[in-house]
């Protein structure tokens, strides 16, 4: 019971595993002075309504006081992708008689063959241990 609990947990956790060391996202900040705004991980931030375009109309001399912050997490992308002819011959050969003798292995019969199933015993006239009087002690 714990040992299927174990191995369960043990086989989620590196799946998690996997697909978190493969996973890329990118998180965006909108600071406007030194006041965190927003943060947004998969959508594109919220700003605070003093854009750059708004800022230049109306004073060209003052500088802009919101910044975005951009950090980019990257997920692991060299992963070896083997296919089966970059195996040498042998290992073709095994890996083939392997699936083939598997898929086999379960193919049921076509019928279920029994041989004396038409058969009926013969008929006991006489006890032949009484008659031949012979006994097991």
């Amino acid at each position: 019971m714990i040992r299927a609990f174990l191995h369960k947990t043990f086989s989620v956790t590196l799946a998690y595993l996997v697909l978190f060391s493969t996973l890329s996202f990118t998180v965006e900040k909108h600071y406007c002075g030194e006041n965190l705004v927003d943060v947004a991980i998969f959508t594109k931030v919220d700003t605070c309504g003093m854009d750059k375009e708004s800022v230049v109309a109306t004073s060209l001399e003052k500088k802009h006081c919101c910044k975005d912050e951009i950090q980019i997490v990257k997920g692991q992308d060299k992963l070896k992708k083997s296919s089966f002819e970059d195996l040498q011959f042998e290992q073709q050969l095994f890996l083939s008689t392997f699936v083939y003798s598997y898929i086999n292995l379960f193919e049921g019969l076509p019928e279920l063959v029994i041989p004396h199933k038409d058969y009926s015993p013969p008929n006991l006239i006489t006890d032949i241990q009484v008659l031949d009087q012979v006994f097991i002690i």
